[in-house]
């Protein structure tokens, strides 16, 4: 027994309790807390982590090398949900030589059409599926390529010019006339069409324009043809019918509808093709050779080969 100091209790000196098992475990618990914890943040962050690999085709002119393809890993947990997000991610955070276009990133202004797994579409309109294995982005295929995934549509805009796609009038408007009207049901004709936004991604997946882009017009070309052929208010139908209707230009299509499987505004091309032979066949007479004759003397530079211009 142990002595106490004057006025206090005397304490008895006892032998301690042998711990549980239970209270042991609590107490090396507590003194290895703070490196779990440390530990466990990190396994948490790696299970969080989303990586995914992508491939994209890589070519810069001033390089003078073969063009070829380059992986990119990317957190899909650290990127926004669409391919284009993760184009602006790797040339942001990755690789700011990476080159491509985008623009309204809604679907409107086509800029960032390109090959994306085999398929041509708008990157900010298709969704990133993460896979095992590489997602591979191209740009549009068959075409000259100015870098990386910006291909050059100058032929395809030279084409487009070439149909005059605007309204064409022989009358004028009286004074104070602002408007020239349609009815509901003429202009539900042009629905299906008005919408096309020439992306190139029909263009660029057809084989017929494959082999003969210097000649035919492809199908954005020939629906934005028959889209002011079939404009109730413009009145160069004859003259625009008897200007397409050539071996090369129109007739090149064989229906293998690629153009109608890609679009990515839903678009059926190869439909405004077929109504657009169909009109030709309907309306026709022998006086069209005259009246191409004078529209292609009319205007020389829209018949130009490749129309690099």
């Amino acid at each position: 027994q142990e002595s106490a100091p004057a006025g206090q209790p005397s304490r008895k000196c006892c032998p301690s309790r042998p711990r549980s098992p239970r209270s042991m475990m609590s107490i090396a618990a507590r003194a290895f807390r703070p490196a779990a914890g440390v530990a466990g943040r990190r396994t948490l962050a790696a299970a969080a982590a989303s990586p995914q690999k992508f491939s994209i085709y890589r070519y810069d002119p001033d390089q003078m090398a073969k063009p070829f393809m380059q992986e990119y890993i990317i957190d899909l947990k650290a990127c926004g949900p669409m391919i284009l997000d993760a184009l602006i991610k790797i040339k942001d955070e990755v690789d700011p030589t990476l080159t491509f276009r985008r623009s309204c990133r809604e679907g409107i202004c086509g800029s960032c059409a390109m090959n994306i797994n085999g398929k041509n579409g708008l990157a900010c309109l298709l969704y990133i599926e993460p896979a095992v294995q590489a997602i591979e982005i191209q740009p549009l295929p068959h075409s000259y390529v100015v870098k990386d995934l910006v291909p050059d549509l100058t032929n395809f805009y030279n084409q487009y010019k070439s149909i005059e796609p605007w309204l064409k009038r022989k009358d004028t408007k009286a004074k104070g006339d602002t408007e020239y009207f349609q009815s509901k049901e003429d202009r539900a004709k042009l629905d299906g069409m008005y919408e096309c936004i020439l992306c190139a991604c029909c263009m660029t997946s057809c084989p017929s324009y494959w082999w003969n882009p210097e000649y035919y017009l492809g199908p954005a070309v020939l629906l934005q043809a028959y889209r002011w052929i079939a404009d109730s208010r413009d009145q160069f139908t004859e003259e625009r019918l008897a200007w397409v209707n050539d071996t090369m230009k129109l007739y090149r299509c064989h229906g293998i509808m690629n153009c109608t499987a890609c679009c990515p505004k839903g678009l059926d091309p190869a439909k405004a093709i077929v109504h657009l032979k169909a009109e030709v066949a309907a309306t026709y007479t022998d006086g069209w050779k005259n009246i191409m004759t004078e529209q292609i003397a009319n205007n020389k530079g829209r018949e130009s080969g490749m129309m690099y211009m």
